[in-house]
């Protein structure tokens, strides 16, 4: 293809524009130097700086917020109080609290020392001493403190327990066919207070399931496979409603058909939480709330056997038992000292501590006649929660249980604790 000459009219624009070409690519020039005086030093001509682009700046992401841990529920407090607070101190009989205290002596001062004079105190007042005497050892040895709730109440609910005799064999017949089990061996306790500390007083428990820890069998559970606890038991009993209410009590005692008498204590429970029986049949209209003690759920029962069952399952909580001496003076509490009838309370360890004597004014079962004692804090439950809330122990038989089974009163509640000590901070207070 043949090259078209320019014209005389685009020469010049191309010389131009070639020009400029070619002073772009040249090679910059050296700096001139700037005219100066004769004489003087010459100066060079600065080339302008170079462009910096700014350094970019990295993003940056939030922290995320750090999750509040769960708050352990309050329970309550001790508060200072005072002797003259207490109603009826000064014609209640000491004697059996005395001797009751002195068997959380045997205890006590292994958990805290701070407890030993007042332990040494105890055991060192003479048999003979007068009421007065006994009174003067309490109001010197100790300081009172008002049991509060967490809403700063001082009100709450005493109820009662004793311990039941039951009518049972070694061996399952067909009369005696209900199970008393003793702890089994896949039960497993899972302590993890050293990490979550509001754990602590909680009853963790599990079975493997494989490589995962599991919740243990429930009551629904137990009784409806028996080969679950197979060679477990301890005895067989005459009464499904008499082995429920033995583990709402925590201990009991065995007749067997030739007089023997087996006494059997609390040993663990499966973790699943207490469910009221009686709430579960006020709720369900099956009884009203005036016959929802002891006596009115068991003659419930014997007139409803076919829903027994159900029922006696609405509540997962499922206890094992151990035998225990023959010879004790009383059932084991879980301070682990044999329990004094009516001296003796189970309460909310949490925020009193086991052991420890405690001034109840309360009302005796089903009337307005007060109740005021002291009494010894040496046994827990799976019912008693909270700060005024306490089981008072009526003792062995017919009589205590007829007791035990209505009592449901108002009640206030003091701790004595050893002058000059602090109470310890309540768990979840």
């Amino acid at each position: 293809m043949a090259i078209r000459p320019l014209s005389s009219k685009a020469r010049p624009a191309l010389a131009i524009l070639l020009a400029t070409l070619a002073a772009a690519c040249a090679t910059p020039e050296a700096p001139k130097e700037v005219a100066h005086a004769p004489g003087a030093e010459p100066r060079a001509v600065q080339p302008p700086e170079p462009l910096v682009c700014p350094p970019v700046v990295q993003p940056t992401c939030p922290t995320p917020p750090q999750p509040t841990p769960p708050q352990p529920e309050p329970r309550g407090k001790l508060v200072a109080g005072a002797w003259n607070e207490l109603p009826g101190w000064a014609i209640d009989t000491l004697r059996p609290s005395l001797d009751a205290f002195a068997r959380s002596c045997t205890v006590l001062p292994e958990r805290d020392a701070a407890w030993k004079p007042a332990c040494d105190a105890a055991l060192a007042v003479p048999a003979n001493a007068t009421e007065p005497e006994i009174a003067l050892y309490f109001e010197t040895a100790f300081d009172v403190w008002r049991v509060v709730n967490p809403d700063d109440t001082t009100g709450g609910m005493i109820t009662g327990y004793y311990e039941p005799l039951l009518h049972g064999s070694r061996k399952k017949t067909a009369r005696y066919k209900y199970p008393i089990y003793s702890a089994p061996p896949d039960l497993l306790t899972i302590d993890l207070t050293s990490v979550y500390p509001d754990l602590n007083h909680k009853r963790l428990r599990g079975r493997l399931e494989g490589n995962r820890v599991v919740p243990y069998y429930s009551r629904g559970d137990i009784d409806g496979d028996p080969n679950l606890l197979e060679g477990r038991e301890i005895a067989w009993v005459d009464d499904a409603v008499d082995v429920f209410f033995l583990h709402i009590q925590g201990s009991g005692q065995v007749e067997m058909p030739d007089g023997e008498r087996l006494r059997v204590g609390y040993a663990d429970q499966n973790g699943h939480p207490f469910r009221s029986l009686g709430g579960a049949l006020i709720r369900r209209g099956e009884i009203t709330p005036e016959k929802a003690s002891m006596q009115g759920i068991k003659d419930w029962a014997r007139h409803h056997p076919k829903k027994v069952r159900e029922f006696l399952d609405a509540n997962p909580s499922y206890v094992f038992f151990r035998i225990l001496p023959g010879d004790l003076p009383g059932p084991l509490g879980a301070l682990g000292v044999p329990l004094t009838p009516e001296r003796s309370i189970a309460i909310d360890p949490r925020v009193i501590p086991l052991g420890v004597p405690v001034y109840l004014a309360t009302t005796w079962p089903n009337t307005d006649t007060p109740l005021e004692r002291l009494m010894i804090a040496q046994d827990t439950g799976g019912a008693i929660a909270g700060a005024v809330r306490a089981d008072f122990y009526w003792g062995f038989g017919d009589a205590a249980g007829a007791q035990a089974g209505k009592m449901r009163q108002d009640g206030r509640m003091w701790v004595l604790l050893p002058k000059g000590m602090t109470p310890p901070a309540p768990d979840g207070g």
